[in-house]
């Protein structure tokens, strides 16, 4: 391709990684909001996710300008298409950040579920490390570390299942946890599909980078049903 092609595709691989660095911080701040019921960086966060979504409109209008002026081939073409669902994969991220910010509002008002609440910040720590070590696989062009999420992915789970068990104990043996177990179970649900969406990118990489899909299925823990919320 011509340089000025492989310029373009630079720039916007390197809006992709800006993109994830926003995209772990509204992660990481998400659950230090909940942790530590902290209402101003609740709202803050709310607010800068308007910048992810400006940023993926940005990149996916760049991307398909780029592919219809420059008609890429095989390898290039397939670089140029990763930016695309890895921006909407770090979009959907922010918007499950979003999600739990606004839940953490709601929970700072009540009383502090505090056993439980770790086990969240500690599910949040394990998500966000998955999405550092992905988009870390990205910037090296190394394919290895995003297989390694793959094959984790059951963990993420584990912790999810195990999370979701002890809040609906809690909410059986305690009527007044209710309201904020609720809220609660929605929190760690967005968490699991940020890893999701983690395993996701993982599996984006490994067809950028070497034309092939992932055979087989995810490593996959039967997990409780729990509707998820929209990221609008």
């Amino acid at each position: 391709m011509t340089r000025s092609y492989q310029a373009e595709l630079r720039q916007l691989v390197a809006e992709v990684i800006r993109m994830g660095g926003l995209a772990e911080a509204q992660v990481v701040d998400a659950v230090d909001a909940v942790v530590r019921r902290d209402v101003p960086l609740a709202q803050a966060l709310i607010v800068r996710d308007l910048r992810l979504d400006t940023l993926q409109s940005e990149v996916e209008r760049r991307a398909l300008d780029l592919i219809r002026r420059h008609r890429p081939g095989d390898a290039d073409l397939r670089r140029a298409i990763s930016t695309l669902k890895l921006a909407m994969n770090l979009e959907r991220c922010g918007d499950l950040a979003r999600n739990i910010a606004k839940r953490s509002l709601v929970l700072s008002a009540g009383e502090p579920v505090l056993p439980l609440t770790g086990a969240i910040e500690r599910m949040g720590r394990l998500v966000a490390a998955r999405l550092r070590e992905v988009l870390d696989a990205y910037a090296a062009g190394d394919v290895e570390p995003a297989l390694d999420v793959w094959r984790r992915d059951g963990e993420v789970d584990e912790h999810y299942e195990s999370l979701f068990r002890e809040l609906l104990a809690m909410m059986q043996n305690h009527s007044n946890s209710v309201a904020a177990g609720a809220h609660l179970l929605f929190v760690a649900k967005n968490l699991e599909r940020i890893g999701d969406h983690a395993t996701n990118i993982a599996e984006i990489l490994h067809f950028q980078m070497t034309g092939e899909e992932l055979v087989g299925e995810r490593p996959k823990v039967s997990l409780p049903e729990l509707g998820t919320e929209g990221g609008a």
